[in-house]
């Protein structure tokens, strides 16, 4: 009688737990649909973004990676990438307690004759770290996996804009200023 009840008691908040979670939107990721075919990534081959990006894109989307940029329908190319690091505070000695790291990438998603799918953009990301001379090495390992992270971070908000890429180029249409120039 009481295993009975226990398991009904379970059953009850398994219910309950799959009807809050059905009634809050949640729903998991699954795969990203890019409007794009084949994708080539202007990225060089030993950067730990582009092998992130290209493993994230062939695990988590249709769109096919192509080596050359002739054969893909879009381009990905990698304006700059930037890490930094700078002081965010010290201590009442005047040695650093905090630093800021800061990720930024600029990107554009072109065709091969330089229409725009997605304009230059540009992704910043921070993270602020505590520093201690006595722990200088532990220090160091928390900013290299800070840094992943934000790597990581990154990739996500690069296929979150690739999936909202138009399906076309956006033509360049001249304004009054540009018809007058020539």
């Amino acid at each position: 009688m009481r295993e009975a009840y226990l398991r009904l008691k379970r059953i009850a908040a398994v219910a309950a737990l799959a009807l809050l979670t059905a009634a809050c939107g949640f729903q998991l990721r699954g795969q990203a649909t890019l409007p794009f075919e084949t994708l080539h990534v202007a990225i060089p081959e030993i950067s730990p973004l582009a092998i992130a990006l290209k493993r994230n894109i062939a695990a988590a989307t249709h769109t096919k990676l192509v080596r050359g940029p002739a054969a893909a329908q879009a381009i990905l190319t990698v304006v700059s990438e930037e890490r930094s690091k700078t002081i965010l505070s010290f201590d009442t000695a005047g040695r650093v307690r905090e630093y800021r790291l800061r990720y930024r990438l600029s990107f554009r998603v072109h065709d091969n004759r330089g229409r725009d799918y997605l304009p230059q953009s540009e992704i910043s990301l921070t993270r602020d770290i505590s520093f201690s001379d006595t722990q200088v090495l532990a220090k160091e390992q928390e900013e290299l996996l800070l840094y992943r992270d934000m790597q990581g971070d990154m990739v996500q908000q690069i296929l979150r804009r690739l999936s909202a890429a138009p399906a076309k180029p956006i033509a360049f249409e001249p304004g009054p200023q540009d018809a007058t120039a020539r």
